[in-house]
């Protein structure tokens, strides 16, 4: 069985180019909308398998989208959302991301480099994971940078923490950051420690730590 998008993009020629390049990699499409009214009432109504999500969508173009998104899982909750922007909206990109659920993803349009990058984005929200563009999380872990502990963190663990939370593998993080594995695995360690966060293997479980952990700072004073 195909899964079920709604796509929410305002511009008509990419929202066209995504209907199709979905259909042709085996999704059925079943609403593509331009607006944060229509956006509610397809992902309400036809509860898909996922949904690609623009940030700023008539009628505000500020952050209609997103509040549309928020308001849809809020009914239906576990929803899987796939953000497709130009922008980090971070007050409400905090709230959607960091649940706890799954099944989120935040994508930066001019960092989609080929079909199969996106392609595989949307296949692993819709089935439960996230797709984190790691300059996502940089810019929201930048921000929450004044948080303890997060700011107790060295800045090479700050490093390994941005990619972390991008979904990276501690095999991934050694090979980018030019660091034996048993070093990151150090990092880890000690990221997890400071943070109170349960270490584990599984990459989908180590965002979404990192996600809540974010959303919990920004509601510190």
């Amino acid at each position: 069985m195909s899964p079920r998008v709604v796509i929410a993009e305002d511009l008509y020629l990419l929202r066209d180019g995504l209907v199709h390049l979905l259909q042709a990699h085996g999704f059925e499409v079943v609403a593509a909308v331009e607006s944060g009214p229509e956006l509610l009432k397809a992902l309400t109504d036809e509860r898909p398998d996922v949904a690609v999500v623009d940030v700023r969508l008539p009628p505000t173009f500020t952050d209609e989208g997103l509040q549309a998104a928020l308001a849809a899982r809020r009914a239906v909750p576990g929803l899987p959302v796939l953000v497709l922007s130009q922008h980090v909206e971070q007050l409400y990109a905090r709230e959607l991301l960091a649940d706890g659920s799954g099944a989120i993803g935040y994508l930066l349009k001019d960092r989609v480099f080929n079909a199969e990058q996106f392609v595989d984005a949307v296949r692993r929200v819709a089935a439960g994971g996230t797709a984190m563009d790691p300059e996502v999380i940089a810019k929201l872990l930048a921000s929450t940078a004044r948080h303890e502990p997060l700011g107790a963190l060295t800045p090479r663990e700050r490093e390994v923490l941005e990619l972390m939370a991008g979904g990276r593998s501690n095999a991934a993080i050694s090979q980018r950051l030019f660091l034996s594995e048993s070093a990151v695995g150090k990092h880890t360690a000690s990221i997890f420690g400071k943070l109170g966060l349960a270490p584990s293997d599984d990459d989908n479980r180590r965002v979404l730590a990192v996600l809540t952990y974010l959303n919990a700072a920004r509601s510190q004073p």
